[in-house]
């Protein structure tokens, strides 16, 4: 098995997985009574998605290890294997209790996690939307597919990239605990640009790739480290949207980057039209 067959393998594993995960949505929306590794709260659907992927993608030839938001450590292959998943089973399961957007995050790695942006292989996401949509990233290309009711993908982009005019933006985090620099350079995007935010980060992302603009997650007052994970959210969207022709930073250089010390490692995260990036950075550094 070639490493493009792997990288195939682990996104037709994902897409294969979608539908079960959608399906058990409905039965699993209440609080398990632990937290997950960074404090927190899962939910049951988190820990359903988490099972399920860990078993498909661990059977899976030469991927050798397996880690997720919702595990304290990496989990290892029975055989060992030369590329690493790293997965946010379920991105933003609090919209579950309200029905909004979720979505399914992986990266491969040809490291062991943690590992260096520069070590991802491929990346992708998968959108549960009206419609169950699949973004993946690969040797220089993204594409979009539709993924039906029985888990086979039928692709509808095979070469997206950022529209040229932007038209949207979203921030997370509580404004009251925004850096002054950062509250500023919102002021002027939010003239520019038309508000979309709705609490699951491949949503927001999703929105940026398909009108233009920028999304990100700062590092606020009382938690300056950000709140998204380096390895499981950064590192993969920065890879799918750098790939689309934009940009990704931590308010100082690009995510990519960036080298995690620590499994579940924070950042702050921002990606879009590179125009913004490169001013949100001008705004951070002044």
């Amino acid at each position: 098995m070639t490493a493009s067959d792997t990288v195939e393998a682990v996104f037709k594993a994902v897409a294969a997985s979608a539908p079960d995960v959608r399906d058990g949505l409905a039965g699993r929306r209440v609080y398990e009574s632990t937290d997950n590794p960074t404090g927190d709260r899962q939910l049951a659907a988190d820990v359903y998605a988490d099972e399920l992927l860990e078993e498909r993608l661990l059977e899976i030839k030469r991927v050798g290890g397996y880690a997720s938001e919702e595990r304290e450590s990496v989990i290892e292959a029975e055989a060992e294997g030369e590329y690493h998943v790293a997965c946010d089973p379920l991105d933003g399961s609090s919209n579950l209790r309200s029905n909004n957007t979720m979505g399914t995050l992986v990266g491969v790695y040809e490291e062991p996690l943690p590992a260096a942006g520069r070590d991802l292989v491929a990346s992708g996401f998968v959108l549960y939307g009206p419609i169950t949509t699949m973004v993946t990233a690969r040797e220089g290309t993204v594409t979009e597919s539709v993924i039906g009711d029985d888990g086979t993908r039928r692709t509808v982009e095979t070469d997206l990239t950022l529209p040229g005019a932007p038209t949207v933006y979203g921030f997370g985090g509580r404004v009251p605990q925004w850096s002054g620099e950062f509250a500023g350079y919102v002021e002027t995007v939010a003239e520019e640009l038309k508000l979309r935010y709705g609490g699951a980060m491949i949503g927001d992302v999703n929105q940026v790739l398909t009108y233009g603009g920028i999304f990100g997650y700062p590092g606020l007052e009382d938690r300056p480290e950000g709140k998204l994970r380096l390895l499981f959210e950064g590192h993969p969207i920065a890879h799918i949207v750098e790939t689309a022709g934009g940009g990704s930073s931590d308010g100082e250089r690009s995510l990519l980057e960036s080298v995690p010390e620590s499994l579940h490692e924070r950042t702050p995260l921002f990606v879009g039209n590179e125009e913004y990036v490169d001013r949100l950075e001008a705004a951070l550094s002044g």
